[in-house]
């Protein structure tokens, strides 16, 4: 479970690394912050948070029930935990949910062009470069977590 979770969670940052931010980046400023606000809403569902942090307490789950494997197969078991925690949760808790906070008490009623301009200009890139990293690292931890399923059956 832990390794489909993070699967999940992987496959959901690269999904929206490769087609939700470069579709929406087509969009005007005011349309863009629109369409953003309305998926930070969406994501904040009860399949998304269970797969979400799921993957971390399964990860913990399956290191400690494994503690016994070879120490180079714990050792994967705890990268993919640390990459995870940190590279993704963490990034998300500190990174882009503030961004989000920031976008969704804005009041985009009252923005002028130039207002919506200048609010995608302070939240597209840094929030892009933030979910680079949980994309990179999630996609990281579920390769070792692969790995360590894959060499434990062999």
């Amino acid at each position: 479970m832990a390794t489909l979770f993070t699967g999940l969670s992987a496959g959901l940052c690269f999904t929206w690394a490769n087609v939700v931010t470069p579709g929406i980046a087509r969009l005007n400023d005011m349309a863009y912050l629109q369409a953003f606000r309305q998926m930070n809403k969406a994501i904040l569902n009860p399949p998304f948070i269970v797969v979400f942090f799921g993957a971390i307490f399964l990860i913990i789950a399956t290191t400690i029930l494994h503690w016994a494997l070879p120490s180079y197969m714990v050792w994967m078991l705890i990268g993919a935990l640390v990459l995870y925690f940190v590279g993704v949760v963490l990034v998300t808790i500190f990174g882009n949910v503030p961004l989000n906070e920031m976008l969704d008490k804005t009041d985009l009623s009252e923005l002028s062009l130039d207002g919506a301009k200048s609010l995608r200009d302070r939240f597209e890139d840094s929030w892009n470069k933030l979910h680079l990293v949980r994309t990179v690292t999630a996609i990281i931890s579920f390769s070792l977590l692969l790995l360590t399923c894959v060499t434990k059956a062999v």
